[in-house]
């Protein structure tokens, strides 16, 4: 899963027909420091999500499977972040010497 920022909204008068009805978001990917990763893209949004939501996206044939029946999608938002904490990668490290196996 990908971690994004709603940042807009999209108007489309003439889309696929699998896509009517649905809303697509301008969204801006960002990284485990809510950095932003790239420039902001465009994603179906599946869970009733609003500008400014933080965000889980799906990428490739996961953004398809999303909308029901299947659509042309690349990049689709599957949930709605209502509490966020990080964990710092560096404190999850085993003291060198030391095993999960003893």
């Amino acid at each position: 899963m990908i971690l994004g920022q709603v940042v807009g909204e999209v108007i489309a008068t003439i889309k696929d027909e699998s896509l009517i009805g649905r809303k697509l978001l301008i969204t801006q990917l960002l990284n485990q420091k809510r950095e932003p990763i790239g420039r902001p893209q465009v994603a179906i949004e599946v869970v009733d999500a609003g500008s400014g939501d933080f965000v889980f996206l799906v990428r490739a044939r996961d953004a398809s499977f999303a909308v029901v029946p299947n659509a042309p999608a690349d990049l689709a938002i599957v949930g709605v972040i209502d509490h966020w904490d990080a964990v710092d990668p560096d404190s999850l490290e085993m003291p060198f010497g030391h095993t999960a196996f003893t």
